[in-house]
């Protein structure tokens, strides 16, 4: 008996863990939506239709991980420019309250001069923003009354031309492009 237990370990130990890196939305069609981008411009689903686009979640006032994650995007944009891949950008403020349209405006130039294919959205109240952010993308954003600080997931999402979400990379990690890049080519097909 205690030679089968010892059997049936690895096997529900390759379970779990398979099932803990799936990605749970993969194929999750995020609703309808149309805000505001840094140009003042209304800017959403309609524009992204047929496109593939990568999406994150910032804030101009962010004292930790936006400033990187932003880097990272401008990083990816001129990767993929480079590359002749056709991608769109969607930054979403979660702090839409101070992230003005000029506000995000100004910020995005601290990362690129290129806005034609990055679009940094608010126009949203912070009630709508964490119920976005939780039920289309299933990442958490949260302003606590006691912070100016907004805490939010780190992932960069990716969606395909009808709208549903392909995969989510944590920027972090040494192979997500080589990954992600894989993943546009897959769906470009």
């Amino acid at each position: 008996m205690k030679n089968i237990c010892y059997l049936f370990i690895p096997l529900v130990i390759a379970v779990l863990l398979s099932a803990c890196s799936s990605v749970p939305h993969s194929g999750k069609e995020i609703v309808p939506f149309s805000y505001t981008d840094q140009n003042g411009q209304p800017f959403g689903t309609d524009e992204l239709t047929g496109k593939v686009w990568i999406a994150d979640f910032v804030f101009t006032k962010c004292k930790t991980v936006c400033p990187p994650m932003t880097l990272e995007m401008a990083d990816l944009q001129k990767k993929f420019e480079d590359e002749g891949v056709q991608v769109e950008f969607v930054s979403f403020t979660v702090d839409p309250t101070i992230d003005s349209p000029d506000v995000l405006k100004e910020y995005i130039h601290q990362f690129t001069d290129d806005e034609k294919n990055w679009h940094i959205l608010t126009g949203y109240t912070q009630e709508e923003i964490e119920a976005f952010a939780r039920d289309q993308f299933q990442t958490i954003v949260q302003k606590p009354s006691s912070s100016n600080q907004v805490i939010h997931g780190t992932n960069f999402y990716l969606i395909d031309q009808q709208g549903s979400i392909v995969n989510e990379y944590n920027y972090v990690d040494a192979s997500y492009v080589k990954e992600m890049s894989k993943d546009i080519k897959k769906i470009q097909r």
